[in-house]
């Protein structure tokens, strides 16, 4: 049966996700009513505020009616997995919505609530880090493995790699390009499995200690990163100038961003 454990709205991780709850229903409430959302970066946006307004809504339910025992999954490690991922996407959603949507001057009623919505997603992103700040495990604490810094460390290596691979073109039939993404997609599946082992409880069938793993698989991802970071932007730009116009789907741009994140 049931119980209502109102901490789980009192305490300042509840309060905290009640505002990530409130800020992110107001953003994609307010876009929605815009109508002018279309593309990949609008439907990037819009899904990002969806998605983290319904799980953690969900969160909150279970932990109000405290049901998440009956969950069989490590819920401190999923709960400081998805408000790390969640700050992310937010962040990102922060940025991309108003620099393709928002356009100089702003004086319509729709870029009134274009502008509303974009300080209600940076609200959010704030929400969410003080969450991800609120459960960090502390430097002795004996804690849940991605509530601590390495841990927080994996969702962001592995969400960084998804936005290099949105950003990926035209590398085809070149070697060196195509090691990178070899690399890229290495690692993140690496990286992703650390992650879902660890919210599944599964370390357990792992046949070597987690932290020898973990420190052998950095080392080797430090050093396949090094090679990309050197032959990507190598490989991207040589004998190839900015085109002008260079717009938002421009092949240099999307370049340069693959490099600053591989970076």
């Amino acid at each position: 049966m049931a119980t209502v454990n109102l901490r789980a709205l009192t305490s300042w991780v509840g309060i905290a996700r009640l505002f990530a709850v409130v800020l992110s229903c107001l953003a994609f409430s307010l876009v929605a009513s815009t109508g002018h959302f279309g593309g990949p970066y609008g439907t990037w946006c819009m899904f990002t505020w969806c998605f983290c307004f319904i799980v953690t809504l969900l969160v909150l339910l279970l932990e109000l009616l405290e049901l998440y025992p009956l969950l069989p999954l490590s819920w401190d490690d999923f709960t400081s997995a998805f408000s790390m991922l969640a700050a992310l996407m937010v962040f990102t959603s922060s940025v991309v919505f108003p620099a393709t949507f928002i356009s100089s001057p702003c004086s319509s009623s729709q870029c009134a609530r274009q502008a509303v919505a974009t300080t209600a997603s940076c609200l959010c992103f704030l929400a969410y880090a003080l969450e991800v700040s609120l459960t960090r495990a502390k430097p002795g604490d004996i804690s849940s493995f991605l509530s601590t810094v390495p841990g927080l460390l994996k969702v962001f290596e592995a969400y960084v790699a998804c936005l290099i691979f949105s950003l990926l073109d035209g590398y085809s039939g070149k070697p060196g390009l195509m090691w990178c993404v070899a690399v890229y997609s290495i690692c993140f599946i690496f990286t992703l499995l650390i992650i879902v082992f660890t919210i599944g409880r599964c370390l357990t069938y792992i046949p070597c200690p987690l932290e020898k793993m973990l420190v052998g698989y950095n080392f080797l991802a430090v050093l396949m990163y090094l090679t990309a970071t050197v032959l990507w932007p190598l490989y991207s730009f040589r004998g190839r100038s900015r085109p002008d116009p260079c717009g938002t789907n421009c092949w240099w741009n999307k370049c340069l961003g693959v490099t600053f994140l591989t970076i």
